[in-house]
């Protein structure tokens, strides 16, 4: 039996970030450190956008060989309404991205 799909924890907005003015701006040190994090969070994204590409692929190919469409298009709209919620233009555009990826070739 399949368990039951929870929804995903709402993504933590934009502007929740930490605000500079409140802890002091970062000097040259801290933004060497802040910028180090950058690249490894950019690296696991990368990761993780390589993974949900991967599993699409396999929705798709199983989508086909059952005669289901290419594409959903509900489905694709409920992933671009779910980024477009949490952040605002930028996401819907991350999200059509991603779906975008994880199509492959046509």
């Amino acid at each position: 039996m399949t368990p039951a799909l929870t929804a995903p924890a709402p993504a933590p907005r934009l502007d929740d970030a930490v605000d500079d003015a409140a802890v002091g701006a970062p000097d040259a040190a801290d933004v060497t450190a802040l910028r180090a994090r950058i690249d490894v969070l950019d690296a696991e994204l990368l990761r993780l956008v390589h993974e949900r590409s991967a599993v699409s692929a396999r929705i798709g190919r199983a989508r086909r060989a059952a005669g289901g469409p290419r594409i959903v298009h509900a489905r694709e709209n409920e992933v671009v309404g779910r980024w477009r919620t949490a952040l605002g233009r930028p996401g819907a555009a991350i999200a059509l991205a991603l779906l975008e990826l994880g199509r492959g070739p046509a």
